[in-house]
């Protein structure tokens, strides 16, 4: 995918997408989140793809919204705007609901629709030299990209209010310490740190690791006996599947399952 705003690359049964227009800091206008809306779908549907890396090229993950996009609509900025961010929301909505887990190796600075991006990942490992910021308001605008509805899940509401309205800066290990961010690394060991976890996540239960995820989205819109039921049916459907019973197997024959085999 030469000259594409989004590289592809598959190494096993793992997708590497890397943001690939470093000289604009990798910020996200409408080729940008269109090309992630369909590597999205071809990751999610692609059997030979168990688990999606995303990262960035260059010294920013993703600085955000392209800017100067919104400028130059003028009057038009509205609709300009309402297009991009459903275009790019296409994309995030589709990470969030597939069955392969995401990962997300922040290598840089992410902020507005970088930093809602960078936070979407089941496992978001930063680089020690990244930082977070939400950046919305401080030029008038609110937050797109899932921003909104992560934050709380992730920090707790207090602290989402803070990060929205204040747009303070957040470095990688505070973020790692609140739980913005999953762990940090040093800079030169991100793409090894999240190739390692790929790797693992991709020798996992794909369809196991799907239902966990979509048990997570849920969980906070429904009640107990709702999330319990969900949860009954799907461990059943679970140890009756492949994947069930290839790891109950291995684990009587005390041996390694094989669930890419299954």
């Amino acid at each position: 995918m030469t000259g594409a705003p989004i590289r592809f690359d598959r190494v096993g049964g793992v997708a590497w997408l890397t943001l690939d227009r470093p000289e604009q800091r990798n910020a996200i206008g409408p080729e940008v989140a269109d090309a992630l809306h369909d590597l999205a779908n071809r990751c999610a549907d692609d059997p030979a793809v168990r688990c999606v890396v995303l990262t960035g090229n260059g010294r920013f993950f993703s600085v955000g919204g392209d800017v100067d996009l919104f400028s130059q609509a003028g009057d038009d900025a509205e609709p300009v705007v309402l297009d991009l961010a459903r275009r790019f929301h296409a994309g995030i909505h589709r990470f969030a609901t597939m069955e392969k887990p995401l990962v997300t190796a922040i290598n840089g600075p992410a902020a507005g629709a970088g930093f809602s991006l960078s936070i979407a990942g089941d496992i978001a490992i930063a680089a020690a030299s990244a930082h977070f910021t939400a950046a919305y308001s401080a030029i008038g605008l609110t937050p797109d990209g899932g921003a909104s509805w992560w934050l709380p899940r992730l920090v707790g509401l207090r602290r989402a209010q803070e990060i929205i309205l204040t747009n303070r800066r957040i470095d990688a290990q505070e973020a790692a310490a609140i739980g913005l961010v999953t762990r940090v690394v040093p800079d030169d060991t991100l793409m090894d740190a999240a190739g390692t976890v790929a790797r693992s996540l991709a020798a996992g239960p794909t369809r196991a690791i799907g239902r966990c995820r979509a048990l997570l989205l849920a969980s906070g819109e429904r009640d107990i006996a709702t999330q319990l039921d969900a949860e009954g049916q799907w461990i059943a459907s679970s140890a009756g599947g492949a994947e069930g019973r290839e790891g109950i197997a291995a684990f009587l024959e005390k041996r390694l399952p094989n669930f890419t085999g299954s």
